[in-house]
């Protein structure tokens, strides 16, 4: 009796454009330096710094969270009860909370005044010497503890928020995809380049104009951005029938490129729009609170993501991407103009990464010229977590990705926060490979 083989199958195209984006994202995130906060803070020039003692005698092991532009920092106390991390601007707001889990049984952070309800919480501005000092009076007492389940609502709040900002960016990203097959690397630089705009137009350093004109007139801009990428590279390379692989790399160039162009104009350090809202915690109950400019930013992502899905699933142009995305040769056949239909999808991609990189610079807070890179990686696990090329399945995954991300920081340092939710992406992946909401392609 003879045995016959079949031929082995080759790779899917899924898994081989999966494996090159993987290997993409591995090599800019080399080129890039992306390092966790406190590591990329020991280059900068300024200090936070203090002490931590109990009757005279230092307090070794104490855990503090230092939070300002540049993002949340952690550290510990040493030997001599002594903590320091070094931050990017001066003239700014830091707070730092110390964990009264870390400290003895028994001690707690004493509000001398009685008017303080969170005396483990400092908050203190950076001078011109560019060193602030801040230190907490340590006895014995009762501490203001918060439960569990409030810590758990709160940082589902901060999620959303995250999340929902995600989207915005993530959501181009999938379009672009879903209609030309190009994983854009250089989507993140649009993000700071919503950043950058919004600084140049609505900053007193330069052109001072109010905010309810700047911010509008950076997503005109940004689309417009959008929109000449496209006709001067993306189209042009396209018709010259250029292959995804080589059109991903192109992306990281033109990333580069522009990253280091934003660096020439608004050099290394950390820049601040003016304020759009107050940032001060408003309490909602219990011991959750949210800032006014936490829910401008979450009613802001939300109005523009419903008109999105409502433009994506009801009108004619929505409806002609989506038949682009899921067979472009069929769409052309049938009279769709597929040329018309990317430009117009880089136009909305361009306008709500441009919107995100705002929002992203309110969250930091400050804007960076390395800004949008920072939660590149995040972007596309939201993309691939919700399902490559889907719309819906971008804003689902970013969803994900923001609550996971904020949630693992009750569990994990605060600089390890993002490793929770690409965990997930991986054990979704290894049980799904289509995505959340992607579908499954036959093979053969």
């Amino acid at each position: 009796m003879t045995r016959s083989w079949a031929p082995s199958r080759g790779r899917s195209p899924r898994r081989a454009r999966a494996g090159w984006l993987l290997a993409a994202l591995l090599a800019v995130a080399a080129i890039g330096g992306v390092a966790s906060p406190a590591s990329a803070a020991e280059g900068d020039p300024y200090t936070v710094s203090g002490n931590v003692q109990l009757d005279g005698e230092p307090l070794e092991g104490v855990d503090l969270a230092i939070d300002g532009p540049g993002g949340e920092q952690q550290v510990t106390t040493d030997a001599e009860g002594q903590w320091r991390v070094w931050v990017p601007e001066r003239g700014e707001t830091y707070t730092v909370t110390l964990d009264e889990e870390t400290l003895p049984e028994g001690i707690a952070v004493i509000d001398e005044t009685g008017e303080d309800d969170t005396p483990n919480i400092v908050e203190g501005e950076m001078g011109q010497g560019g060193r602030l000092a801040v230190n907490f009076f340590i006895g014995e007492g009762e501490r203001n503890t918060v439960g569990f389940v409030d810590q758990l609502v709160q940082r589902i709040f901060q999620g959303l928020n995250f999340g929902l900002m995600l989207a915005l960016a993530a959501v181009g990203i999938s379009l672009v995809y879903g209609t030309t097959r190009l994983s854009n690397f250089a989507h993140a630089e649009m993000v700071t380049f919503g950043a950058v705009v919004a600084y140049a137009l609505a900053s007193p350093a330069t052109l001072a104009w109010p905010l309810w004109i700047a911010l509008p007139a950076t997503v005109i801009l940004s689309a417009g951005m959008g929109l000449a990428l496209d006709a001067g590279l993306w189209r042009p390379l396209r018709r010259r029938g250029t292959g995804v692989v080589q059109l991903m790399i192109v992306s990281i160039g033109l990333s580069l490129a522009m990253r280091f162009t934003f660096q020439f104009f608004i050099g290394g350090g950390t820049l601040q729009l003016p304020e759009l809202a107050p940032t001060a915690k408003i309490p909602l109950f219990g011991a959750v609170a949210i800032s006014p400019m936490e829910m401008i930013s979450m009613a802001l992502a939300l109005v523009v993501l419903v008109a999105f899905a409502v433009w994506l699933t009801y009108s004619r142009l929505g409806k002609a991407t989506r038949a682009i995305s899921d067979n472009p040769q069929l769409a052309s056949a049938t009279g769709i103009d597929v040329d018309f239909v990317v430009r117009v999808v880089w136009i909305v991609a361009g306008a709500m990464a441009g919107l995100a990189g705002i929002l992203y610079a309110y969250y930091r807070p400050g804007i960076r010229f390395d800004m949008g890179m920072h939660i590149l990686l995040l972007v596309f696990a939201a993309v691939t977590l919700g399902g490559l090329g889907t719309a819906y399945g971008a804003l689902v995954g970013a969803l994900i990705v923001g609550v996971l991300t904020e949630i693992s920081s009750l569990w994990i340092p605060a600089d390890l926060r993002y490793v929770g939710a690409l965990i997930v992406l991986i054990l979704v992946l290894l049980v799904r490979p289509q995505g959340i909401l992607g579908r499954r392609e036959r093979i053969g």
